[in-house]
């Protein structure tokens, strides 16, 4: 299966600018058809806790923007996106859209980085989500999610084998980024795609860094510090057989893992 992972500088809380950047990046990208393309946390904003100036609940704006872009590209488009919660607050979500524009599936961040005052703005997801594609089976986390494996266990418990964390990562802790999506991709047996966002937002800034990584822990790919994209295939046989060659997962205790 093929992947590409658009990393963007986002403008801050500008919709209209980041769907153009994000066309612009694809046209020059040219994705193959039917491959998985995958954008950062709340690509269309920033990593704002601003909620009633970017959710894109009543709007749809980014919503119809992300349809109509797959149906354009002919891929399977994930990126975040903030709606507003019935209780008021945002949900940071990772939503994936079809060749033909459906949406296949919708994550909410199970942990709100409230270190940033997230928590306050954005209410807690819900489940773990996972969804079949090209034989892969595939997990959406975002972000502060990362620093939490017992989510990540929960979803290979579930039969994931491809897992995918779009970021807003701040470059002060850029290191623990890299070691901990190895560390996912390692003790999960499982390609790990990371794709954080590039550049300054009003408060921090970010080094990019998103990567591809495979079940043994290899990185495949990795992108600098500017906008670009970066694609390669996945292996699903590859994946299935080092499973099988090393069974690690067959001995996990699933009695201390609550989920």
């Amino acid at each position: 299966m093929n992947v590409v992972c658009l990393q963007i500088d986002c403008v801050w809380e500008n919709k209209q600018a980041n769907h153009k950047k994000v066309s612009y990046l694809l046209d020059a990208a040219q994705p193959k058809k039917n491959a998985l393309v995958i954008l950062p946390e709340m690509f269309a904003s920033g990593f704002s806790m601003n909620v009633p100036a970017i959710t894109d609940s009543g709007t749809n704006e980014t919503y119809k923007f992300l349809s109509q872009t797959a149906k354009t590209y002919g891929v399977y488009l994930m990126a975040g996106i903030v709606t507003t919660d019935k209780s008021g607050k945002g949900r940071n979500e990772s939503v994936t859209f079809a060749p033909d524009g459906r949406e296949v599936a919708r994550y909410c961040k199970l942990h709100p980085f409230t270190l940033g005052g997230e928590l306050d703005a954005y209410v807690k997801g819900e489940n773990v989500v996972t969804f079949n594609l090209h034989g892969f089976v595939v997990a959406p986390f975002i972000c502060y999610d990362l620093r939490f494996p017992e989510a990540f266990r929960v979803a290979t418990l579930r039969g994931a084998n491809l897992i995918t964390v779009i970021a807003s990562w701040p470059s002060t802790r850029h290191h623990h980024w890299v070691k901990l999506l190895h560390a996912r991709a390692i003790e999960n047996e499982a390609y790990v795609i990371g794709v954080n966002r590039c550049g300054w937002d009003p408060k921090l800034e970010h080094a990019g860094g998103s990567m591809i990584i495979d079940p043994q822990g290899n990185t495949l790919l990795e992108a600098g510090t500017e906008e670009g994209a970066i694609s390669t295939e996945l292996d699903l046989s590859e994946l299935l057989s080092y499973r099988e060659k090393l069974p690690f997962l067959r001995d996990i205790r699933a009695d201390f893992i609550a989920g």
